[in-house]
């Protein structure tokens, strides 16, 4: 198809953005009259507002997601090389954050349905030197948090949520973010709720664990110039929370629009590929919506070919990274690996239109007729 302006993006941030673009313009105005550009009220006023969405006591803006995820292992001092278990399919900041921690990551196998780490899979992993389960709430998909969280209680383990992907989805009432002591969140542009750049945040209702991670961001500093931990810096970009703060009292419409366009495919898209699982108990918020079939290339290519561009969320499993093979080296993750061989993501962006997505259905369609 030659009509490049008559493709179907996978992500516009430019059209997803257009709605905002007068109140950003103002929020750049007033940040420039302030003249306050680190750790400023637009920081405070988001953790506050973001906390309370997620249902949280307290949330710290970090620099980006990794950072929140290396913070939220760092503020509870495990032993060295401690062990931490993360699904084996997740996106690779998760794993890379255990590794800088100083700890080692176990991979446990996901769930083939829900592609969200396997509960019963979990127990099996579980040795002397297992001091915390890093869970993802995949894809935008909440993990089953009752099985999870009194497996640990049970092995007295600490949860922490890889909430990149879910901002908004909940289980029995409570968001992510709020079962774990810590929740790690990134507000990466393309995620349901993004930033104009990096940025991200950790939720928690513990406050001596607060305390602590607002000195780590800063250096290990309570104090300014007195170091009581070795700490980072990485802050919430004060212009970055100044933008979350114009986005945030739209997530839910946000959320809601992927929702219905997920509903749209799930009917009209053909049997012939997997399509994702859902439950009521466990709510979605499709940040990413993903088929599967074992003609996965050739049918990211038809797409493309009809002017639809698809993702690959990931091509390559964790277990399989060049980088990592200190850690993984000939191990088997069976699962996760048939999911990164057959797995694609179609558009289900907040600028994505029901038109376009009866056009993509119509198109995945026709390539299995």
């Amino acid at each position: 198809m030659s009509h490049t302006d008559n493709m179907i993006p996978y992500e516009n941030l430019n059209i997803l953005n257009k709605e905002f673009e007068i109140e950003f313009q103002e929020k750049f105005k007033q940040f420039l009259d302030k003249g306050w550009y680190i750790l400023g009220n637009e920081v405070k006023a988001f953790e506050e507002s973001y906390a309370q969405y997620c249902g949280t006591t307290y949330c710290i803006g970090v620099a980006n997601g990794l950072d929140a995820l290396i913070l939220g292992l760092q503020v509870f001092d495990f032993p060295k090389k401690s062990e931490i278990i993360v699904p084996s399919n997740t996106y690779i900041a998760t794993i890379l954050a255990i590794i800088n921690a100083g700890h080692i990551p176990v991979l446990v196998e996901p769930d083939p349905f829900t592609y969200n780490i396997n509960p019963d899979a979990i127990e099996a992993k579980i040795t002397t030197k297992t001091k915390a389960i890093m869970i993802v709430h995949l894809y935008g998909q909440i993990c089953q948090m009752d099985k999870i969280m009194a497996l640990s209680s049970k092995n007295n383990l600490e949860v922490i949520e890889d909430c990149a992907q879910s901002h908004g989805a909940n289980f029995d009432g409570k968001r992510a973010g709020s079962f774990g002591k810590i929740g790690a969140h990134s507000f990466y542009p393309t995620k349901n709720l993004g930033a104009l750049g990096d940025a991200g945040a950790i939720t928690t209702s513990d406050f001596d664990l607060y305390e602590k991670l607002k000195a780590l961001r800063n250096y290990g500093s309570e104090k300014k110039y007195y170091n009581k931990y070795i700490g980072l810096n990485s802050r919430l970009d004060e212009l970055q929370a100044a933008f979350l703060n114009v986005k945030l009292p739209h997530l839910d419409k946000i959320t809601n629009h992927k929702i219905k366009l997920a509903g749209l495919y799930d009917q009209g898209i053909t049997n012939r590929v997997i399509k994702p699982i859902f439950t009521t108990d466990y709510s979605h918020v499709y940040h990413i919506y993903n088929i599967r079939t074992d003609k996965r290339d050739e049918l990211k290519a038809y797409l493309l070919e009809n002017g639809i561009n698809t993702e690959v969320h990931y091509p390559v499993s964790p277990n399989k990274q060049e980088g990592y093979q200190e850690f993984f080296e000939d191990t088997e993750f069976k699962i996760s690996e048939e999911i990164h061989k057959t797995t694609l993501s179609l558009p289900i962006s907040y600028a994505t239109k029901e038109e376009e997505v009866h056009r993509v259905i119509e198109k995945v369609n026709s390539f299995f007729e």
